[in-house]
Formats: structure tokens, sequence, C-alpha cells
């Protein structure tokens, strides 16, 4: 028996305009298809286009190359039989549950006692029969994003689109709604044949999909796909699903390292702004016992509550600095990383600088500007225009942000955030 494709992406490419001219690309021969019965994962870190793409699939933007066919016919608009869940609940709040729901049945033309109708069973479906005449107000976040469950499944959509559906809910909440969506989805009781879920969360993507899409960033491109061949219900405590997972850190991480090694070190390389908090607070929990200095990456992450999108930055800043090493799905302090979790404040400050002088070019570079000049003084504008020729405007702004928080920690230079000038207080 063949299975139906209900959706094909082929080399699709999106860009976005910048001010100064020129574009910003967000994805670059992009290739998906999803198949009758399946759930497809899209994981990987913010910047790497995977909501663009959700936009592009939906029909509320276009490609500039590519193409995107649902059920063999070319996305040219919002096609009908394609719903979507977003992170924000996206409901009206002078709406109640009932009102909300039946909002996407308006626009079919559908007869009124069947818009009903479906609106109930769809309500009672998702799990929230009797608070139909309830205000978004009156309810919790996971009940708030059960209406916008129920909201996109009352249309009977073939395709069901979630955007990071759960990340804005409590981690018990969170897990109540993903089993119940799952148990649905496994007993046929949704009206659905296929779903994309965006997600930071690996656990997330092995616990519902079949198969996870790798994304990696600037552009976004699918970097790899991993199949998750375990039978529903899935336990997390499976080896079978913690290799999974073990495997999926391992391959983002290895990809992580390469994409590093492609943008090099010089001082125009793009940073992320991580506090000096985080990469301390990394450093003491992996210097802490069990780890005594090295951790498998989804337990440190599991321990500290952290997703992808926030462990990953703070570990590449831990590389960057030379205060740890991320291989294999683990992290692993330096010998100057354990250095820094064994010492005082003054210490960990003295390591901080000595690290940003040896290995962060732009904080060596701005460094070296005050240390030459007779005031010990250089406005921010003359270092964001040296980054603009090589990044966008907003990506030069979160490297200098990074810059600056490391360097006030590690008290290697100053910078007035009103007056917008770099200066050192007490120069050489």
């Amino acid at each position: 028996m063949t299975t139906q494709v209900l959706l094909d992406v082929r080399d699709v490419r999106r860009s976005f305009p910048k001010p100064g001219g020129g574009e910003l690309l967000v994805l670059e021969n992009v290739d998906l298809a999803l198949n009758q019965g399946e759930i497809v994962g899209l994981l990987g870190r913010s910047g790497s286009g995977k909501s663009t793409l959700l936009r592009l699939i939906s029909g509320l933007a276009s490609p500039q190359g590519g193409t995107l066919n649902y059920l063999g016919a070319p996305i040219d608009g919002p096609p009908q039989g394609i719903a979507m869940v977003f992170q924000s609940f996206a409901l009206f709040p002078w709406l109640t549950v009932l009102e909300n729901v039946q909002l996407g049945l308006e626009a079919l033309h559908i007869p009124p006692q069947e818009i009903r109708t479906r609106a109930l069973a769809a309500i009672d479906l998702i799990g929230l029969d009797g608070y139909e005449n309830a205000y978004p107000r009156e309810l919790s976040g996971g009940m708030r994003q059960r209406v916008g469950f129920a909201r996109a499944l009352v249309v009977h959509p073939n395709i069901l689109l979630m955007d990071e559906p759960f990340s804005a809910l409590d981690v018990l909440t969170a897990e109540n709604l993903r089993t119940d969506l799952i148990e649905l989805w496994s007993d046929g009781r949704m009206p659905i044949k296929g779903m994309i879920l965006v997600t930071h969360n690996i656990e997330e993507a092995v616990l519902m999909c079949d198969r996870v899409l790798l994304f990696s960033t600037n552009p976004g491109r699918v970097a790899g796909e991993i199949k998750i061949d375990i039978p529903r219900p899935r336990d997390r405590t499976d080896p079978r699903f913690e290799a999974y997972v073990d495997r999926i850190y391992t391959e983002m991480t290895a990809r992580q390292r390469a994409q590093r090694a492609e943008r090099g070190t010089g001082p125009n390389v793009l940073l992320n702004h991580v506090s000096p908090n985080s990469v301390s607070g990394l450093i003491e929990a992996v210097a802490a016992p069990p780890y005594n200095g090295k951790a498998d990456l989804p337990d440190i992450a599991s321990d500290l509550q952290m997703e992808v999108d926030e462990l990953f930055p703070v570990a590449e800043a831990l590389q960057i600095l030379r205060l740890g090493d991320i291989e294999g799905g683990d992290i692993k302090l330096s010998h100057m990383g354990k250095r820094f979790a064994e010492a005082e404040l003054n210490e960990r400050k003295e390591i901080f600088s000595r690290a940003l002088m040896s290995h962060v070019a732009l904080a060596a570079h701005i460094r070296r500007v005050l240390d030459e000049r007779a005031n010990h003084t250089a406005p921010k504008r003359r270092f964001i225009d040296e980054l603009e020729d090589h990044m966008t405007e907003d990506a030069a702004e979160e490297t200098l942000r990074a810059v600056v928080s490391w360097a006030r920690f590690g008290e290697l230079f100053s910078y007035d955030d009103e007056t917008e000038q770099f200066s050192l207080e007490n120069p050489a």
C-alpha cells in the first residue's frame, strides 16, 4: 500500500531585506516531506528558520526560490486543510471558548448548527468539556493552549503545524498536554493525517516524532535527519529513548563545532549574548559531583532544566573562552575551567579577562584601540560599523553586547550605555 505524500518541500529559499541594503538569508536549499501518518519534528536553535518554514507551508509567506506542494498542488496562499497552533495562545479575549473555536469554521460557510456541533466535539476531544462558556481570562495557560488545539482541529485539517506549542507552559502542564495529544493521535481520534512540530526540546522531539530534522543556522538548512524507531507510548527511561536523545545532542554539538570552525576566530565573528553568571553557573554545575568536571549533555540539561536554545549558547561560550569543550555529547571542563570553578571572585575575573584577550578577538581589538588612544576612549559606532561590514545590524548589536558583558565581568574595559562610549577606568 502506497503512503500518501501530504506535503513536499523542495529546495526552498527565503530571505529578508536588510535595512542597509542586501538581504538576510534565513532558509536555503530546504527539503522536507510529510507522509500520511507521520509526525515530523523540526529541531534547532533560534535563527535556524524553523518558524519561517512553517509560515511558508501555511501560505502566510512566499519563498524566493524552490517549491512547496500540498497534496500535489502548489501552495500560493493559505491552503484549506492546513492548520496551525502557535506558541502564544492567540485567543480573542472577548470571545468564549466556544466562540473562539467556532471562528475557524465561520469562514468556511458551514451551516450554523454544524459549526456548533463540530466546535463542541473539538472542545470535548481536547478535554475542555464544561468550559464552553468560559472566557480565556478564566483559564490556565494549559487550558488556553487546549483551546488553541481545538480551534485548529475543528476545521478537520489534513496537516497540523505546531510552532513550539508547549514552550509557554510550565513543565507539568506541558507534559500532560503532550501526553494527551499523542494518545489521541495514537488512537486515531484526531481528524488529521500528519503533523509538523517545531521545537527546541530534544526530549519532546524524541517523545512525539517519527522523524526529526536537525536544522543548522545562518542560513537555516536541514543538516541531518533521524528516524525515531520506538513504538508508542514511549518511556523516557527506556534505554532506546535515552540513546536517541544522546545521538541528537551529539550530532547537534558536532555541527555546532563545525560551524564555529567555519566562522573562524576573527574580530568579526558573531557571538551570542550569554551572561557571565550563566557561564559561571554551568562551570560550577559541571565541576560539582556527580560530574566532577565532565557531564553528559542530556543529564546536565535535565538537572538544570535547560533546553537546547538555553544550554547550547552557554556551552558555546565555554568553548570560545577555552574554559570547556563539547565532544561526543559530553561537556568537559578545561584546566582553566576547573581553576575557575575553584577560584574566588577576583581570580575568576582574572581568568575571564585573560581568556577574553587570548580567545575573543573583538574584545582584544577593543582593548588595543583603547590602549592606543590618548584619552583611552572610543565610540560604540566605530565597532558597530566594523561588525556591520560582516553581519546584520541585529547580529552586530548582539555580538557587541556579549563582549561588553564579558568585559565588564573581567574588568577588561568599561562601557557607558548613555554616552555609548568605551573607556578604560584605570588605563595602564
